[in-house]
């Protein structure tokens, strides 16, 4: 057992599946030694929990640092897991071996695939989760995770070291200092912070230090990374009010039940821990215009809403949305906390008016007009450090060793955090064992399309994931995700466990094999129509037609057509995920082989570097807008895959300056062949034109 003197609380020092007791350690009875690990991870929320978890599993003696242990796993804003394009960032974690979608499984109760009018590539799963199951459930996770520590204490330093003899002029951190002067060594460090750097909490008028309410801020972590250097920005999030479940009139409210049958989240699992029967429903309501007259009527006394810090563009504060956009009623969600939780969460009522104009706010809303309001929402004013300090791998370009994840990079959302932790724990680990960094790319995952766009456009205001950010969403559908990340993640990072290794195997085995069966398979129009004739088949076409080409028809799926030619195809419908995702393999099979060629060319391409002394205002020979060397001068991208993704760059602009680039490579190159003599006269002649 490690000890250390006076440094709070260490819980669970895990080696194999033996968990140590609690216990408590100080006075001069116990002989002080400064504990040593591989990665250290500070924060508990969904980024640390991810990171500490992916760094042990990868084989690193891990630490993770948390104010107080019965928060981790706390769900701090809503109720509630994944959506539109967070849905895919959750399957990628799953496929790495990360845990918030084997625990949302475990949690959930209303389960619901959004976007289902259209295709499979673009769904998104989303779930209601009981709050407190969540918790036990993620505490159970970390505490039981071989070769994982977890201790109480708050960092208030960073011990920093001389740089790599490989990175001269580059400091490299070592280990962290808590607030008692007590220390922690460690090869790798993590920063996790969520809200906490230099966090206030603000309802109306009145402001206090907090990272989240009932916890203190970080200030000496945060003057530290100041001081380092680090660019720091400031962003603002907010969370509605609690209200209680008794006083609400579901009555006449609109009825939204969970669907049947309910989808996991995790490839691990066929089914959720909780029937669709026993879920609970969510309900639907509007706001009205005496909603915006409250609102209007008392800004004066909405510090929050007039601070000129950013907040969350798409998931903005009621305040927010009354001032944008006037005269419209908004949609707010009643969702459920919890199976037996007595409050209901607002969805779409985020507000930070004094607690009492809330209150009277929320009566106005209909099934509201008997509310009570248990806790009154409030806006959240952080610090960041803008992401394009870090590199994909998420460590930081100024300190080696230091990585960054969650919130403290700009973004805002559970999957956001939790999907950057999965890397950086990853990284932390791959780091200390001197291997190469595991970076996923834009065309590889959801994940790389997050980190690239943070690492080369930074942002400044809470990043969210939308599937409309994402170049190629045919190829990254949450159906494969497996597919994409669990191999590499097995055999690159060694993050992912044999167990999952070998089904994800299986999948891809089978798949395979099933979609050269379905080809394989040729029947006439007219007698497909004659086995399956409730599908409007065209007996037109004088061709033979596939198995896998009548898949494609809406209304055929694996079990239709098992039904007609039984042998062999009534295997594939033994599994049910293995039935669906041969169907949407199908839908996507055409139109993926185009995709999969442009996949190829943007590879080819985007890898590309511009010359960092490249002057954009000033060059000539290349077609650029002013407003887009304007663009290209602030952001500096460092590839033209990192320059075609700068809001306002246009794809002719790239064009032009790929081939503005290519062209001066090839000069470069043929004059670096010239004879000495005769690149003197060149460059004689060039300094003459000039």
């Amino acid at each position: 057992m490690l000890s250390l003197r006076g440094c709070g609380r260490w819980v669970a020092a895990s080696l194999g599946k033996q968990r140590l007791p609690l216990a408590r350690f100080s006075g001069d009875s116990v002989a002080p030694r400064t504990p040593h690990f591989d990665v250290v991870v500070i924060g508990g929320g969904h980024a640390g929990t991810e990171a500490a978890a992916a760094a042990a599993r990868c084989g690193s003696r891990t630490l993770l640092l948390t104010h107080r242990v019965d928060t981790i796993g706390q769900m701090s804003c809503n109720p509630s897991f994944g959506g539109i394009g967070k849905g895919h960032l959750m399957r990628e974690v799953d496929a790495l071996d990360g845990l918030c979608s084997r625990i949302c499984d475990q949690s959930g109760v209303h389960y619901k695939v959004l976007n289902r009018r259209k295709g499979p590539a673009v769904w998104g799963l989303r779930a209601q989760i009981d709050r407190k199951l969540y918790k036990q459930n993620m505490q159970k996770e970390i505490l039981n995770t071989p070769l994982l520590t977890v201790q109480e204490g708050a960092v208030e330093d960073l011990i920093l070291t001389e740089p790599e003899p490989k990175h001269p002029g580059k400091c490299r951190v070592s280990g962290v200092v808590l607030v008692d002067g007590s220390t922690v060594y460690a090869e790798s460090v993590i920063l996790t912070t969520g809200t906490f750097l230099r966090g206030m909490i603000i309802i109306g008028l009145e402001m206090h230090p907090a990272g989240r309410l009932g916890d203190q801020p970080s200030v000496g972590l945060a003057q530290t990374l100041e001081k380092l250097g680090f660019v720091v920005g400031r962003l603002k999030t907010g969370t509605p009010p609690r209200i209680a479940k008794d006083t609400i009139n579901f009555s006449i409210l609109n009825k939204h039940t969970p669907d049947d049958p309910s989808r996991p989240f995790s490839f691990v699992n066929e089914t959720v821990w909780i029937k669709p029967e026993d879920q609970l429903p969510c309900y639907l309501t509007y706001t009205n215009p005496r909603v915006d007259e409250i609102i209007l009527e008392n800004l004066h006394l909405n510090s929050h809403v007039k601070e000129t810090t950013r907040g969350p563009r798409y998931c903005p504060s009621i305040e927010s949305k009354v001032l944008r956009f006037p005269n419209r009623v908004h949609q707010v969600w009643l969702e459920p906390e919890g199976m037996d939780s007595d409050l209901i969460y607002p969805q779409g009522l985020s507000v930070t008016l004094p607690a009492e104009l809330q209150e009277r706010m929320i009566t106005c809303i209909k099934g509201l007009e008997k509310a009570k309001m248990i806790h009154p929402g409030y806006g959240v004013q952080y610090d960041y450090l803008d992401p394009r300090q870090i590199t994909p791998s998420l460590e930081t370009h100024l300190v080696q060793r230091l990585f960054f994840a969650g919130q403290i990079n700009g973004t805002t959302g559970y999957e956001e955090a939790a999907a950057q932790g999965v890397i950086a724990g990853i990284n932390a680990s791959l780091r200390v064992s001197g291997k190469s960094p595991f970076v996923v790319s834009r065309t590889e995952g959801y994940i790389g399309v997050l980190i690239d766009d943070l690492t080369t456009l930074g942002t400044n205001e809470p990043y969210r994931m939308f599937t409309s950010r994402v170049e190629f969403r045919l190829s990254l559908r949450p159906d494969n995700a497996d597919s994409r990340l669990t191999f590499r993640g097995h055999k690159e990072a060694g993050c992912v466990s044999q167990e999952r290794y070998e089904r994800a195997s299986w999948m891809k085995s089978s798949l395979e094999e099933g979609i050269s069966v379905l080809k394989s398979i040729e029947f006439s129009s007219s007698k497909w129509k004659k086995l399956i004739p409730q599908v409007s088949i065209s007996v037109k076409k004088s061709l033979p037609v596939s198995a896998l080409d009548l898949l494609r028809y809406e209304e055929v799926d694996m079990e239709l057509l098992a039904s007609a030619v039984p042998e062999p195809l009534k295997k594939y419908t033994r599994c049910k995920e293995l039935a669906e995702r041969l169907k949407i393999e199908a839908t996507y099979e055409s139109v993926l082989y185009y995709q999969l060629q442009e996949i190829k060319e943007v590879q080819r391409d985007e890898a590309l570097q511009l010359p960092k002394d490249l002057d954009y205002l000033t060059i000539k020979d290349v077609s650029l807008s002013s407003e887009v060397r304007e663009k290209l001068h602030f952001s500096r991208p460092q590839t033209i895959g990192a320059a075609s993704r700068i809001p306002g760059v246009t794809p002719a602009a790239i064009v032009n300056l790929l081939r503005f680039v290519k062209t001066t490579q090839q000069r470069q190159a043929t004059v670096n062949k010239m004879p000495q003599a005769e690149q003197y006269l060149l460059d004689t002649d060039r300094l003459q034109e000039l």
